[in-house]
């Protein structure tokens, strides 16, 4: 908490914190205690249209630079947010929630964006070919594609700012960062670290607000808006979609997910458990990557089903701020309200409880490490994005029922598998209609590896060289 205090709470344009021009402030949320931490700085329409004119003006000059010095800059800020990753970790899980331990693995996993591509900053390469008829050359340059506007997640504060900062700011782009309402602390700390780091002012704007809706709009609206970068729900994604068009704003959309996790026959229970333990588990079940739908082989399924309750029962729950805390808080009492309804739900339609399945009497928003089998084929709990504790069992009897029931979802991010036959392995996972997975492995995601859905989690890919290739353009030039 301390560390919450001790930031800054402005909004950041040109290399400045500034107050709202109209002076509104909102107040930012313990969800451990339901308490307000602090309160900052609220971004209206106007604040909108001032960090844009702010990024127009370092544009041309940011995109001239030399790759080298855009390199240094991201090397600079990964060099300091390692430095103080301690600091960083606390203020996370102050707004955010999570354990001090997650926390710290986020800063890590957060910062390798921006040395990564520091890394690939110098290595932007176009091409002189040639023409087949020999009458001249083909020149292609790769140029930025001018301002973009990166609207981030509460449940990765920093890691979701610094996957769209780092390959922005490597192809030469200025970015405006509309964080979450919930955790707006983390970036402008983020900012800071960036400025310290020597990025010109005006090459990356943060507005705090409230109001997202007429924020973006706003920025959307406005001709000079190259690209927009979105990490959130679907049914935003698909606002935003349509809103781009009049504009013909560059999309990436890293929507929802509904993921499987799929145990075949042979897998090896014990290393199924533990990687379910990661897939589901991992910043509370609230991320769009977590495994939404256990997928088990009937001969195995009560053999892992009753091996998770038991870990899933002796998970600790409390305050992030705790030692020994496995599961904290969900964000809000909103998102705490809908995951019980969809327990509670389940379990009405005929669900088999196997453990948990209560909020947690204590302030804050907790609730309990859930174990759900016999879920009804139509069950809600099967359909949404859960984000919270709760593992939901189904049983299936051959591996193309097992697919059958993996693809029935209109979204496509990340699907797991845990087999010990190679081969099959590579059967299911091309059969599977997901743009990430793992096989016999929960953690998909590396700053090197493109991390992308399709159907309706989404377009586009973040990360690896196909994360910067989001924020360039192609430039053909024909030459004798």
């Amino acid at each position: 908490m301390a560390a919450a205090a001790q930031t800054a709470t402005g909004i950041w344009i040109d290399g400045k914190f500034h107050d709202a021009l109209d002076g509104a402030r909102f107040a930012v949320e313990d969800p451990s205690t339901g308490l307000t931490l602090t309160d900052c700085a609220c971004a209206g329409t106007e604040d909108a249209t001032r960090a844009l004119d702010s990024a127009c003006r370092a544009q041309s000059t940011w995109a001239a630079s030399a790759p080298r010095e855009r390199s240094e800059v991201l090397r600079a800020a990964w060099e300091l947010l390692t430095a103080n990753a301690v600091e960083f970790a606390h203020l996370i899980t102050a707004e955010m929630g999570k354990p001090v331990t997650e926390s710290l693995s986020e800063v890590s996993y957060g910062a390798e964006f921006l040395r990564w591509y520091s890394e690939e900053a110098v290595r932007i390469n176009g091409r002189v070919t040639r023409s087949p008829s020999g009458t001249g050359r083909i020149l292609v340059d790769k140029v930025p594609v001018g301002p973009c506007l990166a609207i981030t997640p509460w449940n990765f504060p920093l890691a979701m700012a610094t996957r769209k900062i780092g390959p922005a700011l490597a192809a030469g782009c200025t970015i405006v960062l509309k964080p979450s309402e919930e955790t707006p602390l983390t970036a402008l700390a983020l900012a800071q670290i960036f400025d310290n780091a020597g990025l010109p002012a005006g090459v990356l704007s943060v507005l705090p607000t409230t109001d997202s809706a007429a924020v973006a709009g706003q920025l959307m609206n406005d001709r000079r808006l190259r690209k927009v970068s979105f990490t959130g729900s679907t049914s935003v994604g698909k606002e935003l979609i349509a809103r781009a068009a009049p504009n013909v704003l560059r999309m990436s959309m890293e929507l929802g997910g509904n993921a499987p996790f799929i145990v075949l026959h042979d897998a090896d229970i014990d290393a199924a458990v533990n990687g379910a333990m990661i897939a589901k588990m991992r910043n509370g079940g609230q991320a769009c990557t977590a495994a939404n739908r256990f997928l088990v082989a009937a001969p195995v399924r009560e053999a892992f089903t009753s091996r998770l309750s038991e870990r899933m029962a002796a998970l600790t729950v409390g305050s992030g701020y705790l030692d020994n805390v496995d599961l904290g808080p969900l964000i809000s009492r909103k998102h705490h309200d809908k995951v019980a309804r969809l327990v509670d739900e389940a379990i009405m339609d005929g669900a088999r409880l196997r453990t948990g399945g209560k909020p947690i009497p204590r302030p804050g928003y907790f609730y309990e490490a859930t174990v759900l089998d016999n879920v009804p084929a139509d069950a809600r709990v099967l359909d949404e994005e859960i984000f919270g504790p709760i593992a939901v069992i189904t049983e299936f009897e051959t591996r193309e029922q097992a697919i059958e029931l993996a693809n029935r979802t209109d979204y496509g991010l990340a699907a797991y598998v845990y087999t010990k036959d190679l081969a099959q392995a590579h059967k299911v996972s091309d059969a599977l209609q997901f743009g990430m997975i793992g096989i016999n492995r929960a953690m998909v995601s590396d700053p090197a590896a493109p991390f992308g859905g399709i159907k309706h989690s989404g377009l586009g890919t973040e990360g690896g060289s196909e994360g910067l290739a989001e924020y360039l353009e192609s430039k053909y030039i024909a030459t004798t």
